[in-house]
C-alpha cells in the first residue's frame, strides 16, 4: 500500500511540475523585478520615410494668412482677388513624401523631411514660413495618413492596424491583435522592417526584459510582426494534416474495393 501511495505522490508531483512548466511558457517578461525602474533607451517616435503620406495643417491667429499653405491651389491663390477668395477653402491636401524624402509645400516649396519626426517637420515648416515673411506666428501640425503595421501568425485577430500615434510598442501591437494564442512562441517574435532600401529582421524575446532595449520594441510604419507557432501547434497541425490524408486514402481505397466487388458481381 505504501508503494501505491508513493507512486501516486510521484505522479501528482510530475503533474504539478508539468503544469508549472506549461504556465511559464506563456508568461511575458519573466525576469523583470517589480518596482525596479527600467531605462527607456529610445523615445519611439516614428521617423518619416519616402512614400509616407502626411497631412500638414498650418494655422495662425489670422486664419486667412494660413489658407494658402493648406490649399492645393495655393500656388495661384496669391494672385487671386484678395483674401476673400480663401474663405471657401475647406479641404486640406494630403502630401506624399517623394523618393528623395521631400514634400512639396505651397508657397515655401520643397521641404526635406526624411528621417524627421512629425514635430521636427512641423518646426521646420514653421521656421521656413517665418523666414519667408509670410506669417509671424505660424502653428503647424503634421499627422500621418494611412499609416499601418501588420500582425500575423499565432494571435487572436491577425490583420493590419492603423498607426494613430507615436510610441506604439510590440506589446501594444499584440494587444491590438487580441494577444498571442497559447501556441505563440513568446521568445521568438519576429519584426520585419524596411528602411533605407533594406529589409531587417529583428527577433524579440518577450519573456525577457531585454526586449525593452531592442530597436524593434517600438514599431515603425509598415512593420510586420510575425508570431511563430510553437512545436505543439506544429505537431498538432501535422497530425491533423496526416489524419486527413490517411482518412482520404482509406476512403478512396474503400471506394475502389466497392467498385471492384460490384464489377465482379455483375460479371458473374
Amino acid at each position: 500500500m505504501s508503494n501505491l501511495y508513493r507512486l501516486v505522490g510521484f505522479a501528482l508531483l510530475g503533474l504539478l511540475l508539468a503544469s508549472c512548466s506549461a504556465q511559464k511558457r506563456v508568461w511575458y517578461l519573466q525576469d523583470v523585478q517589480p518596482a525596479t525602474p527600467e531605462q527607456i533607451v529610445q523615445n519611439g517616435e516614428i521617423r518619416i520615410k519616402p512614400l509616407d503620406r502626411l497631412i500638414v495643417v498650418v494655422n495662425s491667429k489670422d486664419p486667412e494668412l494660413a489658407v494658402p499653405f493648406n490649399s492645393s491651389t495655393a500656388m495661384n491663390s496669391l494672385s487671386a482677388n484678395g483674401p476673400s477668395s480663401f474663405s471657401n477653402i475647406e479641404s486640406l491636401q494630403t502630401r506624399t513624401v517623394d523618393e528623395n524624402g521631400c514634400i512639396l509645400m505651397p508657397i515655401i516649396g520643397t521641404v526635406k523631411c526624411e528621417g524627421l519626426t512629425r514635430n521636427e517637420l512641423a518646426r521646420l515648416i514653421a521656421d521656413k514660413i517665418v523666414e519667408g515673411g509670410y506669417i509671424n506666428d505660424p502653428s503647424v501640425n503634421v499627422q500621418f495618413s494611412d499609416m499601418k503595421f501588420s500582425v500575423i501568425g499565432e494571435v487572436a485577430h491577425p490583420g493590419s492596424f492603423e498607426i494613430d500615434r507615436d510610441r506604439i510598442s510590440i506589446l501594444d501591437a499584440l494587444a491590438m491583435a487580441g494577444d498571442m494564442t497559447v501556441y505563440g512562441m513568446r521568445n521568438e517574435v519576429i519584426v520585419a522592417r524596411e528602411a533605407d532600401g533594406k529589409r531587417t529582421i529583428e527577433v524579440l524575446d518577450l519573456t525577457s526584459k531585454d526586449v525593452f532595449s531592442s530597436p524593434a520594441f517600438y514599431l515603425q510604419q509598415n512593420d510586420v510582426v510575425y508570431v511563430k507557432p510553437n512545436k505543439y501547434k506544429a505537431q498538432s497541425a501535422e497530425i491533423s494534416q496526416n489524419r486527413s490524408f490517411y482518412l482520404s486514402l482509406v476512403s478512396t481505397a474503400i471506394s475502389v474495393i466497392t467498385l471492384t466487388v460490384s464489377i465482379i458481381s455483375l460479371a458473374k
